[in-house]
């Protein structure tokens, strides 16, 4: 069903309490007032049934959040409100939030610190030379290549490594770090591994304190890896609607609730467009603090977007000239299809929802 009553009726229909009122930004005006995103629902009903009718039956979830208020969400094969779903490298953005966050704590120093002084035992062979900066903007300078499998520091040989650490530590340097942008995981498992190591939690416990429980995520899943270590860069299980939440916090510049959990700078400095990838990544331009920035062309015109982007086509897109943000999750991981699938949904939301923008001024 297209969700345009108002929350509390919201929860009447699904049987949950309605936390997203408290959640997603600051609610103005009457809650029984239903509630209008500015996105016209018979095109929303439209994309809805197609999606429903699409051959592969792995699309899994849209939530849309326009305005801090729930607008519309519809689920697919076999998924709810409350399904848990791996939203793989999308976790690599959230990673950034928690280095943030530990830097607002003082817990690490800056961005431009070297990362061997917080990973103890890591070899000097160059990788002293790698900041923080370095490991969030994807130009550690390391060997290693997701899209590459002979590069010693693919993700497929962590995952056949019995201790991730020192498999890390072995992958020798490749180039000059801050130079190449190179999209690689360990980048993000290491992000990860220097939150636990300054905050002395493992990386979900510290997501579940400063992050987790402020938006109200109380359901979630993290994998742990050898030797008792959380996929910094990927592996997080979590609600299409908490995702949602996430998207709602980078939107509203690090504050929920008139809570300030990450600062100002870190949230411009995750979005800004740092380093052009557009020549290695067809649906972006731009790449931040593990954010992702991209013009899309709708009705003849750009509309900025900043996203999360995981395996499959699992997003978290955050519009700010539409005050809109869209999750998007899906288990279409190693296809040719997932990602583009999701791009596609996110186009048709964004022309409806333009256009209705258009009409009401």
């Amino acid at each position: 069903m297209i969700l345009s009553a108002s929350l509390p009726l919201l929860a009447e229909a699904t049987g949950r309490t309605p936390y997203q009122t408290e959640r997603l930004g600051e609610i103005k005006g009457s809650q029984a007032k239903p509630v209008d995103p500015g996105i016209e629902a018979a095109e929303l009903e439209a994309l809805y049934s197609e999606m429903a009718q699409e051959p592969h039956h792995d699309l899994k979830g849209i939530v849309i959040v326009r305005r801090g208020r729930l607008a519309s969400e519809r689920y697919f094969n076999g998924d709810s409100i409350d399904s848990l779903h791996d939203i793989r490298s999308a976790t690599k953005s959230i990673t950034s939030l928690l280095m943030g966050i530990a830097i607002q704590k003082g817990l690490v120093h800056n961005v431009n610190d070297s990362i061997a002084l917080y990973l103890p035992g890591l070899p000097k062979d160059g990788k002293e030379k790698i900041t923080i900066k370095d490991l969030l903007n994807m130009r550690s300078g390391l060997n290693a290549n997701d899209e590459d499998l002979s590069t010693p520091g693919n993700e497929d040989n962590l995952d056949k490594s019995s201790n991730w650490i020192h498999t890390i530590y072995t992958v020798p340097m490749k180039g000059v770090p801050g130079s190449k942008y190179n999209y690689c995981s360990i980048n993000a498992f290491l992000t990860g591994v220097i939150v636990e190591n300054v905050s002395h939690m493992p990386l979900d416990e510290f997501a579940r304190v400063n992050l987790f429980e402020p938006l109200g995520i109380q359901d979630y899943r993290w994998r742990y890896v050898p030797i008792n270590r959380i996929t910094g860069q990927g592996n997080l299980s979590i609600t299409t609607r908490d995702l949602a939440a996430i998207g709602e916090l980078v939107l509203n510049d690090g504050v929920v609730n008139g809570r300030r959990l990450l600062s100002h700078d870190w949230i411009a400095s995750s979005l800004a467009s740092q380093v052009a990838i557009s020549n290695s990544d067809p649906y972006a331009d731009f790449y931040g603090y593990m954010w992702y920035t991209k013009a899309e062309p709708i009705d003849g015109h750009n509309i900025e977007v900043h996203f999360a982007s995981g395996n499959g086509g699992n997003k978290i897109y955050v519009v700010p000239s539409l005050h809109m943000v869209v999750a998007i999750t899906s288990s279409a991981y190693n296809t040719n299809y997932g990602q583009r699938r999701s791009r596609d949904i996110l186009w048709k939301i964004l022309a409806t929802a333009s256009l209705q923008t258009s009409l009401a001024r």
